[in-house]
């Protein structure tokens, strides 16, 4: 098994800040590793997501992704990275009320250019992966809490990213979905072998 991320020594330095948002954080992520962050609420989970995702620039430090190191990307070079491989499931879900569950599972792969027939098939495997099927016709309004993050987490897997990037993803779930939700996540996170970060609190 070769190691697809390399995180040495990051620090991230907001300015007026007393402290730093990351101090010196260095971890290595091997292909199809499952690998959970867990740390209290203003500990840098998700500054860290943001850094590894290159929505922001550590202030020193550097992070290798197949060898690349991707804090060096241009904005362009950095807004493609993020649209080729990574995949994101947040504590809010982000789904466009204005589409249907399957128009937004697809989103991605319409962003990356793929062709309308070919969409339909990717969608169908994510949500028979997801056991929500049922519902692509739907608005994301017209479902419950727990079937909206499976939404999210078909439109994150959809485009099979090189790494899936869970930011508290189960929070605003009650006890009993956040376990078979978390479940799941393991379950499809396996069966695809997508490398993965999970942060949380809990």
């Amino acid at each position: 098994m070769s190691t697809l991320l390399e995180v040495k020594d990051i620090t991230k330095i907001y300015p007026n800040q007393p402290k730093p948002g990351l101090d010196h954080v260095s971890f290595e992520v091997m292909q199809g590793e499952f690998l959970g962050i867990m740390g209290a609420s203003g500990s840098g989970k998700t500054t860290l997501l943001n850094v590894l995702s290159t929505i922001d620039i550590p202030t020193s430090g550097s992070i290798r992704m197949g060898g690349k190191k991707i804090q060096e990307l241009s904005q362009t070079q950095a807004a493609d990275f993020r649209k080729n491989n990574l995949g994101f499931i947040f504590q809010e879900y982000f789904l466009l009320d204005s589409l249907t569950v399957q128009e937004n599972i697809a989103f991605p792969l319409k962003m990356q250019g793929w062709k309308k027939k070919d969409r339909i098939e990717k969608v169908k495997e994510a949500a028979k992966m997801l056991q929500i099927e049922e519902y692509l016709k739907r608005k994301p309004g017209k479902l419950s809490g727990g079937q909206q993050q499976r939404v999210a987490i078909a439109r994150a897997i959809v485009k099979n990213p090189k790494i899936l990037l869970l930011d508290e993803p189960l929070s605003n779930l009650d006890a009993r979905l956040r376990i078979e939700l978390r479940d799941e996540i393991r379950r499809v996170q396996k069966q695809l072998g997508i490398t993965t970060i999970f942060v949380t609190h809990d």
